[in-house]
């Protein structure tokens, strides 16, 4: 299966590097002092945890010319960035297939509605990552699957032949039934460490403020309620625990995560770089629940920290009393905690709405830390 790559930042350029070492018929699209770095240095990845390096010679290109001949595009780039891609995708018939590997909780009506439903694809990269040009820092995160589907929620032949080349990779895949609602469900879900831009994007000042990470936690819960109410499935089906947790249990889990490489990496670098892109995101969020016709006051103001419009918390903040919900509450919430823990490291084959290729490896580890 020819493949171009459409975005040559940290997971780009792993697909890009991982898929060519396979043996796949690769190229990797890039413009301006990217492409002139990877012409001089090749893709060089390195690991963040143990600093490792290694360079992949992959064959780039400076564009996609309306003739030329691919079976799958893989858009792997912000959702603020990707609009412009659209029109120079919808000129290349040739590729049927077009992987949008993205956040993307506003729905696919603008990309079938360019490209034509038959073509489009949706997913999530599972992945973190951060630009040291030439070289990009990965977080792989083998052991989280890369959920993709059919935007109608179908299991095609095509489905199943882009998951297994995407496993190539190294990257456990799922296919998903309801991609669209595993992608709306995944804003409230990153929300539960947003409250990282009231602290003014410093992790040492997420830990030591915990209005801040309260914040985030209580506006992931109210959007969670009010998705539910707009018609919208959680998925996973596991989410719908997490507003059940008491609230001292997941400030604990944020402040233990915030002081770790793995935290600095995959959030707060990404917050900085997307900052705009998040924005985007929390606002075509609030469109797409919206006809719930529910005041959302939490998520409002944590969505002003997000933009920059108001200041800060003060460093250090605790004037938000955290609820244990009492002594059901407590009990239940343990019981969530431990239900939740479980359900994510099951086999992704055991959830409604997926289809999991044979063997694949459930979520362990540091991990699940990124929804708590």
């Amino acid at each position: 299966m020819k493949t171009l790559v459409y975005g040559a930042g940290p997971l780009g350029s792993y697909i890009a590097a991982k898929l060519h070492e396979d043996g796949v018929e690769v190229a990797l699209l890039a413009r301006g002092q990217r492409l002139a770095d990877l012409r001089e240095h090749g893709v060089v990845l390195e690991h963040w945890r143990s600093g490792a390096r290694e360079t992949h010679h992959v064959p780039v290109v400076e564009e996609l010319g309306e003739d030329d001949l691919y079976d799958l595009v893989l858009v792997v780039m912000r959702k603020d960035q990707s609009r412009d891609v659209l029109p120079v995708l919808a000129k290349n018939q040739h590729a049927h297939t077009v992987l949008f590997l993205q956040n993307n909780p506003a729905g696919f009506a603008d990309y079938t509605a360019t490209l034509g439903a038959g073509r489009v694809m949706a997913g999530f990269p599972s992945f973190g990552g951060e630009r040291l040009d030439p070289v990009m820092r990965v977080m792989p995160l083998p052991r989280m699957a890369m959920p993709i589907g059919e935007v109608d929620g179908r299991i095609t032949d095509r489905t199943r032949e882009v998951a297994v080349l995407i496993e190539r990779t190294g990257k456990a895949v799922e296919i998903r039934r309801d991609i669209d609602a595993w992608l709306v469900t995944h804003i409230p879900a990153i929300m539960g460490y947003g409250g990282i831009f009231a602290a003014d994007l410093d992790p040492g000042r997420f830990a030591r403020t915990r209005d801040a990470m309260l914040l985030g936690v209580r506006a992931r819960t109210e959007a969670l309620r009010v998705q539910r109410m707009a018609g919208i499935p959680i998925s996973p089906p596991s989410f719908r625990w997490l507003p059940f947790i008491p609230e001292p249990l997941v400030v604990a889990l944020l402040w233990t995560l915030a002081r770790t490489t793995f935290f600095e990496v995959g959030v707060v670098s990404h917050s900085k770089v997307a900052r705009e892109e998040i924005a985007l995101l929390v606002e075509e969020y609030r469109e797409r629940i919206a006809p719930a016709g529910v005041a959302t006051p939490v998520f409002d103001q944590l969505a002003a920290h997000v933009k920059g419009s108001v200041a800060p918390l003060p460093d250090g903040s605790r004037e938000q009393p955290m609820r244990w919900g009492g002594f059901v509450g407590t009990v239940a919430g343990c019981f969530a905690a431990v239900a939740v823990a479980r359900l994510l490291r099951r086999r992704a084959s055991s959830m409604p709405g997926c289809d999991v290729l044979p063997g694949r490896v459930p979520l362990r580890g540091t991990e699940a830390y990124l929804t708590l």
